[in-house]
């Protein structure tokens, strides 16, 4: 005859996570000493490779070129050279370099946040008759690689469809690029999908126009996913090569992306991992500063339910 065991409600106490390693294996001296090193270990390693590259840089960038080639592992054996940052900055161009790069991130933020807004706004609230079939052009392009539309893209700036102008050698032939961003719009409207469709409705009743609605509603509601976009176009305007290679061919215009590679040519290795240490040194920072919010953002972002 079996015999059925009811067991009752569990108690906090009793509850026990499962992990890899038993609690009664934690209190073996062996075991605990071995997770301890085992922890460090596995901290020293991430520790070596986020941030050695960063400090090698700044090694090789306050070294002598010599120092660098014959011994880059060594800690300054002719001493530190801080003034290579100061030649970098002056010698190399880098100062007009990083003004041109300040431009092509602030108008492609901008003109992407403009985008995002406008796009995710009619897609997500105003929903018109012909959204669905927009929302999926949109996410058609998603699978498009960049390089298949690379060359249409530079022949458009070249000559433009309507006015017959060009673009070349102005901002608006990166900037414009850089906010059609599928992407973007996608998260965005993911965002404004959680919104309370309740709010609207309220906004409507007293009297709310569209235009209205965005501005007193839906923006303020938005700051963390915006505080996402913001520091991924930043972050990718700012690394972008190729694109502002090709419609940026003037020298006094170019950003520190096509500069520094540009000069790689003729500038002494010294001078030249000066320049490279602050063009990286500069968005590193500005993620150090805002990494909370945009954390929260991609936390907050990832948790809404559409």
């Amino acid at each position: 005859m079996t015999t059925i065991e009811k067991k009752g409600p569990t108690r906090r106490g009793d509850e026990h996570e499962r992990a890899l390693v038993s609690d009664a294996d934690l209190n073996r001296p062996v075991v605990r000493i071995t997770m301890r090193i085992t922890q460090v270990l596995v901290l020293a390693g991430l520790v070596v490779a986020g941030a050695g590259p960063m400090l090698w840089l700044f090694k090789a960038a306050t070294s002598h070129t010599q120092d660098t080639l014959q011994r880059p592992f060594a800690l300054w054996p002719s001493g530190m050279r801080m003034g290579n940052l100061y030649d970098a900055w002056s010698r190399l161009g880098v100062g007009e370099a990083l003004g041109n790069t300040v431009i092509v991130a602030v108008g492609s933020w901008a003109s992407t946040l403009f985008v995002c807004v406008t796009g995710a706004y009619v897609l997500s609230v105003l929903r018109p008759r012909w959204g669905g079939l927009l929302s999926g052009l949109v996410l058609a392009t998603l699978f498009i690689p960049s390089v298949v539309s690379l060359v249409p893209m530079y022949l458009t700036v070249l000559h433009l469809p309507v006015t017959g102008g060009s673009l070349q050698n102005s901002f608006l032939a990166v900037w414009l690029p850089a906010a059609a961003n599928a992407f973007n719009v996608v998260v965005v409207k993911r965002f404004f999908d959680a919104l309370p469709r309740e709010l609207f409705e309220a906004a409507r009743t007293d009297g709310a126009g569209r235009i209205r609605i965005l501005w007193s509603v839906v923006l303020p509601l938005s700051r963390p996913i915006f505080g996402v976009v913001s520091l991924l176009t930043v972050v990718a305007s700012w690394k972008e090569f190729l694109w502002p290679l090709l419609v940026l061919t003037d020298p006094a215009k170019q950003p520190l992306s096509v500069a520094i590679p540009r000069a790689a040519e003729t500038a002494d290795v010294s001078l030249l991992m000066a320049a490279l240490f602050i063009a990286v040194i500069i968005p590193v920072t500005v993620f150090l500063i805002f990494q909370k919010q945009f954390l929260r953002g991609v936390g907050l972002a990832g948790g809404l339910k559409g």
